[in-house]
């Protein structure tokens, strides 16, 4: 089991949300994998320094996987089957497992992304 952290996730931490600091705090204090894409870091990050220190210290506990190669064309084909195209959504789908707990500002999407690729899922709202 594990948290997965979408952009809306990563902004909300750095906004100070109490709910997905503790969800966070939680998996880690279990030593459960906190994974993210690299694409949501690059939709939270906004170059650092003393606004976003919360969001860095975060992100040093983070998996953060990067989308390569072989990556892109089972998200490329998660995006044909679900018939979307935020390739970044679906990314962090692909680096969901059965049993893992996903935090998104973007149920609806992110839900449909998920059951098209048959991952069940837990998603909170952030």
């Amino acid at each position: 089991m594990g948290l997965v952290l979408d952009s809306g996730a990563l902004i909300a931490f750095d906004r100070g949300n109490r709910q997905v600091a503790a969800l966070i705090e939680a998996a880690r204090r279990r030593r459960e994998r906190v994974v993210s894409s690299s694409g949501c870091v690059g939709q939270a990050w906004r170059g650092g320094g003393p606004r976003q220190a919360r969001l860095a210290r975060l992100l040093t506990g983070v998996d953060e996987r990067p989308l390569d190669r072989a990556g892109s064309r089972g998200v490329g084909a998660l995006c044909a089957r679900a018939r979307r195209d935020d390739v970044v959504d679906a990314h962090v789908c692909t680096l969901t497992r059965d049993g893992d707990v996903m935090l998104t500002s973007d149920v609806d999407d992110l839900g449909h992304l998920l059951r098209s690729q048959g991952t069940t899922a837990e998603i909170i709202r952030c």
